[in-house]
């Protein structure tokens, strides 16, 4: 089986994350614009409620079985890397069971009681089924991320996407005409479909890459296996707290905002579309650079288990830092672009720019959101996964405080709930930051951001006088696309003088192995 090294494994996560992102943007687009807002508010107001029931059912499983392959591997020991998988699919496979059934019956009392929408019946209905799928290809990618082999995972992300994009096109038009729940179901439909097909391929690269045979032995490991229960429980059990408070959170963020908003006199139909044009048009937006920071902390968690197993303090200090750094760099322009051009960009991408104001003042809060999972995934991978489950909840709790205070009040509305996710956003990562430096694992990168915020203020200054004198109503798509480009070069430029961006690491990149093939 073929390893990659840091940069290398998070570089094929990264062209894969940047191409299933924007297929998924091209997927959000088709939604909403088949759909409509009221459309993608029920898609969304169903979605937290199957995060909710995947987290539970994964129990946090996958960092820990990439940690526990990892450890395995270095020392050879195949034979623990089978019972790894056995035990793990064991579990996976039974809770996955329980919750499917528990989420089907339960569904009708979620759609009318708590999202206050019987139409959100039929999206929770349909998407049922991929609960048991995801809960089989979690297990399979953390033992590919466990050995260092990221490529199967990527070309996974990328065949999901491009079945569902499929499925999303054919689906939510052939359902509209009977409805728009019914299109909201035919969207989540296609999610399952894409899940399906992601998952076989997933585990056709595994019976052609792995060294042993399951079946045979299946019993065996399954009967001795508590040993390796414990060692997987050990760091899935303070992960999955973790997972488990950020899903709960996302469970009853649409339950309460569109309770505080039915306080502030918005009716369910009028709360469900500013719900969707919230988390629909803004939040996909906003979360488009994070395909680097999620391939940066999956090839973070077995780097840093396997430098922290030998004592190279100064390697992880390193990863953090550069994981940092990175995560940093690929949100900077992006965020001034939204900052400059917010209308523009909404009117171009979904025909409304009725969310303009919420992208602007949401952009620059979500650099914080940017590092906040590298950060996670080092708390993780050292054993301090307990301190990152109480930093989840103490921000969940601080933004449900601040959510039902402000929406829940007219002239606040929508607002409140932006202003509340920022809030969240803002002290869970700045709460990671103190727990690293607490235990001396870093010490706060004040160079660092000083130097970025030098990058982003002289990028936002040029970009604001291109705006201010070059920018025309009557042609404002061709001229984003050039000041855009224009920016982005400046960009990067400053991230090299600067030395955000360095030289030396991309040499040790093996550019011929992704490329050319041996």
């Amino acid at each position: 089986m073929s390893k990659q090294t840091f940069l290398h494994g998070a570089l094929i996560l990264v062209a894969a994350g940047l191409v299933t992102r924007l297929l998924g943007f091209i997927n959000r687009i088709v939604v909403a614009r088949v759909m409509g807002a009221e459309g993608v508010g029920l898609y969304m107001m169903a979605l937290p409620t199957l995060i909710l029931a995947i987290t539970i059912t994964q129990f946090g499983l996958p960092v820990a079985i990439s940690k526990r392959v990892s450890e395995a591997e270095a020392t050879g020991n195949e034979k623990k890397i089978k019972s790894i998988l056995i035990v793990s699919l064991s579990i996976t496979g039974s809770l996955s069971i329980i919750f499917t059934g528990a989420l089907f019956i339960l569904a009708p009392v979620i759609a009318s009681y708590f999202l206050t929408d019987p139409r959100a019946l039929f999206p929770l209905l349909v998407v049922t089924p991929i609960i048991p799928i995801i809960a089989v290809a979690s297990v399979i990618r953390g033992y590919f991320q466990g050995r260092q082999n990221m490529k199967p995972q990527a070309l996974s992300q990328v065949i999901e996407q491009v079945v569902r994009i499929g499925g999303v096109l054919v689906l939510t038009k052939l359902l509209y005409p009977y409805g728009v729940e019914y299109a909201a179901a035919g969207a989540m439909a296609a999610v399952v479909l894409g899940e399906f097909v992601s998952l076989i391929y997933m585990l056709r690269q595994f019976n052609l890459q792995k060294s042993f045979k399951l079946r045979k032995t299946w019993k065996k490991h399954v009967g001795k296996g508590r040993q390796t229960f414990q060692e997987l429980m050990a760091i899935a059990l303070p992960t999955t707290g973790s997972r488990f408070i950020g899903s709960l959170t996302y469970f009853f963020e649409p339950i309460l905002v569109a309770q505080s908003l039915a306080i502030a006199g918005f009716a369910a139909a009028e709360s469900t579309k500013l719900y969707g044009e919230l988390t629909g048009y803004v939040l996909p937006l906003l979360f488009l650079p994070t395909f680097l920071t999620h391939a940066l902390s999956t090839a973070l968690v077995p780097s840093i288990s396997e430098a922290a197993a030998i004592g190279k303090k100064e390697t992880i200090q390193y990863r953090i830092m550069q994981s940092i750094r990175l995560s940093l760099a690929s949100g900077g322009v992006i965020t001034v672009v939204f900052m400059i051009f917010p209308a523009v960009i909404l009117m171009t991408v979904y025909g409304t720019s009725q969310a303009a104001f919420m992208l602007q003042f949401m952009a620059p809060f979500f650099l914080l959101h940017y590092i906040q999972t590298p950060l996670q995934a080092t708390l993780q991978a050292l054993d301090l996964a307990q301190p990152a489950m109480w930093n989840t909840l103490i921000g969940s709790i601080i933004k449900f405080i601040v959510l039902v205070s402000l929406s829940s009040r007219p002239e606040f509305g929508i607002h409140g709930v932006a202003i509340a996710m920022v809030v969240g956003v803002v002290v869970v990562t700045l709460l990671h930051l103190g727990v690293l430096i607490k235990h001396k694992v870093m010490t706060l990168p004040l160079d660092m951001f000083t130097r970025f915020a030098l990058v982003v203020g002289i990028t936002g200054y040029v970009g604001f006088t291109m705006k201010q004198y070059l920018l025309h109503e009557s042609r404002p798509i061709p001229q984003l696309l050039w000041m855009g480009f224009i920016l982005t070069l400046l960009y990067l430029a400053l991230l090299f003088l600067f030395k955000l961006l360095r030289k030396d690491e991309w040499k040790l990149i093996p550019w011929k192995k992704i490329f050319h093939k041996k």
